[in-house]
């Protein structure tokens, strides 16, 4: 069912094209197509720095804090991963760079449990650590 977005609800830009736009907006403003319709042209939306944009209804989408929290954790995950991976290469390349890649991965695992309260496994962050019980043997 299609629901248009309401004033002081949150969206986000599709397909952001600068910093401003990866930003959670406050809608200000529905243009509709016609006075007796639920069908939104445009929105107007205002982000955290004060700037008001108007887009097109199809170029906006509804989105929560939830929302941020869920990317958040996708984002950290991936640059645990990432890092992870960094770090196995630069072991063999160069100590010093070894050692600086894995003090990042360390406060990215840290920040993730300090302020979202996720934990991530160093070792193995994009997957959860199974128990014996639920996948029928050690890993």
């Amino acid at each position: 069912m299609y629901r248009s977005l309401e004033y002081g609800d949150t969206a986000r830009v599709i397909k952001p094209t600068d910093p401003v736009e990866y930003r959670l907006g406050t809608v200000t403003d529905v243009d509709y197509s016609t006075p007796h319709t639920t069908y939104a042209r445009r929105y107007t939306l205002r982000f955290p720095n004060g700037d008001e944009r108007t887009y097109p209804a199809a170029k906006v989408r509804r989105a929560t804090r939830a929302d941020d929290r869920a990317a958040m954790e996708a984002a950290l995950t991936s640059a645990c991963v990432a890092l992870r991976f960094a770090c196995r290469i630069a072991h063999d390349y160069d100590a010093d760079l070894s050692s600086g890649t894995a003090s990042l991965l360390r406060r990215v695992v840290d920040l993730a449990s300090l302020r979202l309260g996720l934990t991530l496994d160093p070792a193995n962050p994009a997957w959860p650590q199974h128990t014996r019980n639920q996948d029928g043997g050690g890993r």
